[in-house]
């Protein structure tokens, strides 16, 4: 349809395994109660969850791929899955891969240990302690790649403020028409969206060469 890029959360198995879940709870018939995917093994998994790999099998390599890490080992999991993909494919995949975090700490020991993967800060507004402009700075000065808001966070001079740091932004929740375009219309590096047909519409009118 159009989409350039797919988003997930991302757990990993009590057998390393980085796989793709929003909640991270799953059901089987042979236990009473849900279990936390970090205490299961790639195998205990149900179906409709699958592992990284499979998502690159299934949908090839061309799409930027965000991750939201969902627990401590699942950076070294996804990089580790993401390298064997790209040794079989030849193509350079960490750089099409965003790994989002709410803290930024986590984000900077990342930095340090994978350079070349583009890192994303996933928070609100209203969590930023010393304000926007702080975060900004510290984010640039952290090598942080982008800042990712709910779009009801987003106004003109927060993008111009973040990209005066050469921060990248982007914009979750933009399911609506009437928002994707002002999102566009505030300069945002990207949206995610469950709409991709309302999506590439609001491109194409803000784009119409690309």
């Amino acid at each position: 349809m159009g989409a350039g890029g797919l988003e997930s959360d991302v757990w990993v198995t009590a057998d390393g395994q980085a796989v793709l879940d929003h909640d991270g709870l799953v059901r089987s018939s042979r236990w009473r109660r849900k279990r936390p995917i970090s205490d299961c093994r790639r195998d205990e998994l149900p179906d409709h969850i699958p592992a990284l790999a499979e998502l690159y099998s299934e949908c090839g390599t061309n799409f930027e791929l965000s991750l939201d890490l969902k627990d401590a080992g699942a950076a070294s999991a996804v990089v580790d899955s993401v390298d064997a993909v790209a040794a079989d494919t030849g193509e350079a995949l960490r750089e099409r891969l965003w790994l989002c975090h709410p803290d930024v700490d986590t984000l900077v020991l990342l930095r340090k240990q994978w350079p070349d993967v583009r890192l994303c800060n996933s928070t609100r507004l209203s969590r930023m302690d010393g304000g926007p402009e702080r975060r900004a700075a510290v984010l640039a000065e952290s090598g942080i790649d982008s800042v990712n808001l709910h779009q009801t966070d987003w106004t003109g001079g927060l993008v111009t403020l973040f990209h005066r740091f050469g921060v990248l932004c982007f914009g979750w929740d933009a399911q609506q028409p009437r928002v994707l375009n002002e999102l566009l219309d505030m300069g945002i590096d990207a949206v995610y969206s469950d709409h991709v047909d309302r999506l590439r519409m609001a491109l194409d009118s803000w784009y119409p060469d690309r």
